[in-house]
């Protein structure tokens, strides 16, 4: 049954290297389960019902993504997206928590109609197959970032913005012998070595009391206390509420940075994956795009903010996740902690940290493919490369990109009739930044 679903001997993986790539995955994630709620806990938002619909919201989308397009990409409530639903829609702005998740509806529903009338499948195709290479390697840097920041190995530094943190704490010393650990294992061509290396470092931050554990148990009712909360009418501006144009700019976030944001994720995980085309294409790209956009509707009904696919899905595709059952698999383990949420920080961040780390480095190796001697190819990826990690942004890394390209091309005289849409894409995030700037 497992073969015919996912046709795992056509993809060259097992169901053993699955459930790997699966548990892999879901290790570098999971912290969503702790870190959502904290963060719209900010907006007088039930954490217990946040943190239950975070899991909820997870699953739903893994096992859609799953089943429904076949690819190893796990989804889960949006970081990022969440920060600018808790401090400015309803922290600055006022909205309240239910109006703000009738928005996040709304846009799911957005999402969906724009994807079968094949409005994003035209936004994705029109993006330069020569900055695919760089989006992969901008994320594979992102996510190295996130990992050197969680273990304290890259901390803030008022001088020079970032600088090298206290390499002799405890924590820092965990993550680097977690590094040393997973790097050896990777070499000696390990299978599974990610997923092991996690599970060694985790038992030795637990052996010298690094791991943090306060659990807080909760009970039904508070699980479902953010279900279906949401006010649509509000968010429609129905009934007079006095938020006027505020609710279209909220909506118009929501969209843009969703859309830009997954498509920057897809492209790297797929292409680290071996997923994509001959030509560049996406297959199922369709039913990718249903299965975010469904996902983000059902965690709106849940009560939590708009659901993305996940960079950390590269970590599963590492240790040789190519199928929906990689998904399928994150997509169990999130239903599972659905009734153990406070057991989630069993693994502590360093003890993940490394994993992201390796799996950054490794995803450097598209860089090859880019003809850095044209510049009209160079310079747009090189200016992806480097955005993506320094605004911790996909989504501005993949606008500086298209922007450039699309000037630069202009310029070379190189432009053709099929290049209306990148020009109409281009003008689109010069509108996002001066809306940024406006802000």
């Amino acid at each position: 049954m497992l073969e015919r679903l996912f046709q795992l001997s056509e993809r060259g993986t097992t169901v053993r290297t699955e459930v790997l790539a699966g548990l892999t995955t879901f290790l570098t994630m999971a912290y969503i389960v702790l870190v959502n709620p904290a963060i719209l806990g900010q907006a007088d938002m039930p954490v217990a019902g946040v943190a239950a619909a975070t899991c909820l919201a997870a699953a739903v989308g893994c096992f859609l993504m799953g089943l429904l397009a076949n690819y190893p990409i796990a989804l889960a409530p949006g970081m990022g997206l969440n920060a600018y639903f808790a401090f400015t829609v309803v922290g600055a702005m006022g909205v309240p928590w239910q109006t703000a998740l009738g928005l996040v509806f709304i846009s799911g529903v957005a999402f969906l109609v724009l994807t079968f009338a094949g409005v994003r499948q035209l936004i994705v195709n029109a993006i330069p197959r020569s900055l695919f290479a760089a989006i992969a390697a901008g994320i594979g840097l992102f996510i190295a970032f996130i990992g050197l920041r969680s273990a304290g190995i890259v901390t803030a530094n008022p001088g020079t913005l970032v600088g090298l943190g206290d390499i002799r704490s405890p924590t820092a010393l965990l993550a680097i012998l977690g590094l040393v650990i997973v790097a050896a294992l990777q070499v000696l061509k390990v299978r599974g070595g990610i997923l092991i290396g996690i599970v060694v470092t985790a038992l030795l931050g637990w052996a010298l009391g690094l791991a943090q554990w306060n659990p807080q148990p909760y009970s039904v009712e508070a699980m479902t206390s953010t279900a279906f909360q949401l006010d649509i009418p509000a968010a429609l501006g129905i009934g007079g509420h006095g938020f006027g144009l505020a609710l279209l700019e909220i909506l118009f976030v929501f969209l843009f940075v969703d859309l830009f944001d997954n498509v920057g994720t897809l492209v790297a995980v797929s292409k680290r994956a071996g997923l994509m085309a001959p030509d560049g294409s996406i297959p199922r790209l369709n039913r990718i795009l249903v299965a975010d956009a469904s996902a983000t509707v059902v965690g709106s009904l849940a009560g939590t903010s708009t659901v993305v696919s996940y960079i950390e899905s590269a970590s599963g595709v590492s240790v040789g996740g190519r199928t929906g059952l990689t998904a399928v698999v994150v997509g169990l383990l999130f239903l599972a902690t659905l009734f153990v949420a406070p057991w989630a920080q069993l693994v502590p961040a360093a003890a993940t940290a490394p994993a992201l780390i390796l799996v950054g480095a490794m995803m450097m190796a598209p860089l090859a493919e880019i003809d850095w001697e044209d510049p009209v190819v160079g310079v747009p990826a090189f200016l992806t490369l480097v955005t993506i990690p320094l605004t911790f942004s996909i989504a501005n890394g993949l606008a500086f990109g298209v922007l450039a390209y699309a000037a630069l091309k202009l310029v070379a005289r190189r432009t053709t009739p099929g290049d209306w849409l990148l020009y109409a894409l281009a003008a689109l995030f010069l509108a996002r930044f001066a809306y940024m700037s406006a802000g």
